[in-house]
């Protein structure tokens, strides 16, 4: 008998001894030792007891394969707590938190310990399960056992997750004193870190909190990296600057963490300088820097406008890390395409991105947002297409920049394409979806964006609701616009630049001004956008006394007047006549007029039909911008109005020879959710024919009320009045509106748009069609709306 005993005592020591070399990094390994060992104790009859058995349960839970774990565990007729306490510290790390919790439940009270405790504690913690971690510590503390440095480790771990409230901290602090663990330092870093995170909590002072972790910190006897990190990164995170400073200025060690946490702080409260002056000096005293100090100094330089600094950075870092790690080549090297793409050197960046060994998301987004920032909208296209996953943010980059470079309609196959790839649009797709509609002129399709918008609750977000005024405003329903920004719950300056620009394109000069007067009152500061705004509103609706006033009340506001307010002001004395102003104005300019000074002029010159300094005008552009169609287009038709065709010919002449083409006229009008095209002379539509028919009969009838075709908008010298008329009614725009009054519901208002200003005739014309029909025609040209009901225009002939 004795020997059968020490037998099985040497059985036991050495499958305890081969077990014992399972406990090694390689899992894959372990687990094959273990159930080999295992293997072998089954066919020799071993019969392991508890300790062999809880180190087999270990070996296979550490390896991942708690399904053999458990099947032993349940072999096993009354599981001790050590068994059960790995089981749930296995569950709780790989996730399954509710086996964890059904284990420990299974447990008999009289066997839990702390350390039993503890492992779910933890696991709930892990899991973000706070409420729970914090409601199982206290349930420990009423059965009696009392919680230890680790149960308080984890459950303030817990804690700081879900503290809003400075009695919950208060409350656990106390508890640690009353322990005797509040001098260990890791629970004195779990609660300084309890209260700086309660700190951010809306429903407590950051102040009084940070003041409790700075007391809490003081007293501590010992500190370590974590706890000057904890408290440098608290005061940065709840925007006490100066406390973070003051903090890592008393470190004796010069961690490299705790000043790079400083910088980080500084950079992301838009103080670069800083965060620059402390780079240097953390160099200077030979502090380590890794990616993280690196990656905050480039972005620095990015916000601070210093190119050629963050350029010395890139070589710093090229020069100390020779064999850099995969972090910091990826980290460094995004920071980098950043900074360059910032600054307009796209083609630096995509230098970077094409030397990284290893790319993720950000990197690949980085670059495509500095091709659609730069409006390199084909490289953009073409980058997209190589992505080899897209994220929701990659998606709304491209859509947007389609969409604010005149590409609309791609945007919106886009945006269907990516909603089909299964990703639901944030708020920002969405805005870059309706700009597209703004860009088309697609009403119907953005209303039907704005019920999603509405069903998704994305009608509170400020880039949707300014999106959405916008879109609304160049659809041809400024009304709608303005329910919009009385609706959506913030509004900026953008909004209010929306909404003025939404007034006065529509010829609402009046309610632009009384808005923008409304802003002041509001204490909304203007930028230079709302004056260029107003002044346009003013300039449509020949408020020259208010524009002269809002244009001498910008240095009021800190606002030096551009070349682009200059030509507003120019644009809105020409319009009323005031030719010799204007001049006085552009001889005043501090800087030498470029061509929109002229374009406007030129423009006024064109409606007053200023001949003499029309072709003054003209003459310098043609000098500043020799390949730009419109000038000799407007050249031309001050000369046709005025009968010179002879110089009508010669200006023609002058375009072909330099090899300007003017860009051909068409208008497109939405019907039944499909967009039609018309072009001067259409004769590819396949209902044209139906067309011409019926606005022969409307003219008839626009006769009758007074029209008369007027001729001198025939810009090509023709003998015969009837074939005047005839070139007059072949005009796309006139085209798109007939068609619309065929085909649109009856009383259904007519939206028509074209790329092109709209022509003299055809808004005559449009004025006494809105009152044959009785229906209101809405038509966008290339600069403004024009409403015409019951044989008037709301532009007030200010166009």
């Amino acid at each position: 008998m004795g020997h059968r005993v020490l037998d099985v005592r040497a059985a036991a020591n050495r499958y305890a001894a081969q077990l014992q070399q399972c406990f090694r990094p390689d899992c894959v390994a372990s687990y094959t030792l273990a159930r080999t060992v295992h293997a072998n104790m089954k066919t020799s009859g071993f019969r392991p007891r508890g300790h062999i058995i809880n180190r087999l349960i270990d070996i296979y839970c550490k390896s991942s394969n708690l399904v053999y774990a458990r099947h032993l565990f349940d072999d096993i007729p009354e599981p001790d707590v050590v068994a059960r306490t790995t089981l749930i510290a296995a569950y709780s790390a790989s996730g399954e938190i509710l086996l964890a919790r059904k284990t420990f439940d299974d447990t008999p009270m009289s066997i839990r310990d702390c350390v039993i405790y503890n492992a779910l504690i933890t696991g709930y913690s892990h899991n973000n399960d706070g409420h729970n971690a914090v409601k199982l510590f206290r349930e420990m503390k009423l059965h009696g056992l009392k919680p230890d440095e680790f149960s308080f480790t984890s459950a303030l771990g817990a804690l700081a997750s879900i503290a809003e409230w400075e009695c919950q901290c208060q409350q656990f602090h106390c508890a640690a004193v009353k322990s005797g663990t509040s001098n260990i330092t890791s629970v004195s870093n779990a609660l300084l870190s309890v209260y700086v995170k309660c700190a951010s909590s809306p429903m407590e002072s950051s102040s009084t909190l940070m003041n409790s972790a700075r007391r809490l910190f003081d007293e501590m006897n010992r500190r370590d990296e974590l706890t000057w990190t904890t408290m440098i990164a608290g005061f940065v995170r709840n925007s006490d600057l100066e406390g973070a400073r003051e903090c890592l200025d008393q470190m004796d060690v010069k961690l490299g963490v705790s000043w790079n946490a400083m910088i980080s702080g500084y950079v992301h409260h838009g103080r670069s300088e800083e965060a620059l002056e402390l780079f240097r000096k953390m160099h200077s005293l030979e502090i380590y820097m890794d990616e993280f100090a690196l990656t905050s100094a480039i972005s620095a330089c990015a916000n601070a406008g210093l190119l050629e600094h963050g350029k010395q950075i890139h070589a710093y870092a090229l020069k100390t890390e020779k064999n850099p790690s995969p972090d910091f080549s990826l980290s460094v090297n995004n920071a980098l395409i950043t900074l360059y793409y910032r600054f307009g050197n796209i083609h630096l960046a995509r230098k970077v991105f094409d030397r990284m060994p290893e790319r993720d998301h950000i990197s690949w987004n980085a670059v495509l947002s500095g091709y659609a920032s730069s409006g390199q909208i084909e490289e953009a296209r073409a980058f997209f297409a190589e992505m080899p996953e897209r994220s929701l943010l990659a998606w709304t980059v491209i859509i947007s920049a389609l969409a604010q470079n005149g590409s609309g309609e791609e945007a919106l196959k886009l945006f269907n394409q990516m909603r089909l790839e299964g990703f639901d649009p944030c708020d920002y797709t969405f805005a870059g979806a309706i700009t597209s509609c703004a860009v088309l002129g697609s009403h119907e399709h953005g209303r039907q964006l704005h019920g999603q918008i509405m069903k998704l609750g994305h009608d509170t977000s400020l880039s949707v609701g300014n999106a959405l005024i916008t879109m609304y405003a160049r659809c041809g329903t400024v009304d709608d616009s303005y329910n919009v920004f009385l609706t959506i719950p913030y509004i900026d300056s953008i909004s209010w630049n929306a909404m003025i620009a939404a007034f006065g394109q529509h010829g609402q000069g009046s309610r632009a001004v009384d808005l923008f007067e409304e802003m002041l009152r509001a204490d909304i500061v203007p930028d230079r956008i709302t004056f260029l705004t107003v002044l346009s509103a003013c300039g449509h609706a020949g408020l020259v006394d208010e524009g002269r006033r809002y244009f001498n009340s910008m240095q009021i506001f800190g606002i030096s007047p551009g070349e682009d307010h200059y030509a507003r002001l120019v644009d809105l004395l020409c319009r009323a006549g005031k030719f010799q102003e204007a001049k006085d104005v552009i001889d005043s300019m501090p800087s030498v007029p470029g061509p929109p000074i002229w374009e406007a002029f030129l423009a006024g010159c064109r409606i007053h039909n200023n001949m003499d300094l029309g072709v003054q005008a003209a003459e310098k552009l043609l000098e500043l911008i020799p390949q730009h169609d419109g000038t000799y287009v407007l050249l031309s038709n001050i000369y046709a109005n005025a009968g010179k065709w002879k110089e009508v010919a010669e200006v023609r002449k002058l375009m072909r020879e330099r090899g300007v083409k003017k860009e051909p006229g068409c208008s497109w009008i939405e019907v039944e959710s499909m967009v039609h095209v018309f072009l001067v002379d259409d004769s590819a539509h396949p209902e044209v024919k139906e067309v011409y028919n019926y606005l022969e009969q409307l003219v008839i009838k626009m006769k009758k009320l007074g029209y008369m075709p007027d001729t001198k908008f025939v810009l090509h010298e023709m003998e015969s009045q009837e074939h005047k008329e005839r070139a007059l009614s072949t005009h796309s725009e006139k085209l798109a509106v007939v068609y619309g009054l065929m085909k649109l519901p009856q009383g259904a208002t007519v939206r028509v748009f074209k790329n092109l200003r709209i022509c003299g005739d055809c808004h005559n014309a449009f004025k006494f069609m809105s009152r044959v029909v009785g229906r209101e025609i809405v038509v966008r040209d290339g600069k403004r709306f024009h409403h015409f009901r019951n044989e008037e225009c709301s532009c007030g002939n200010f166009w």
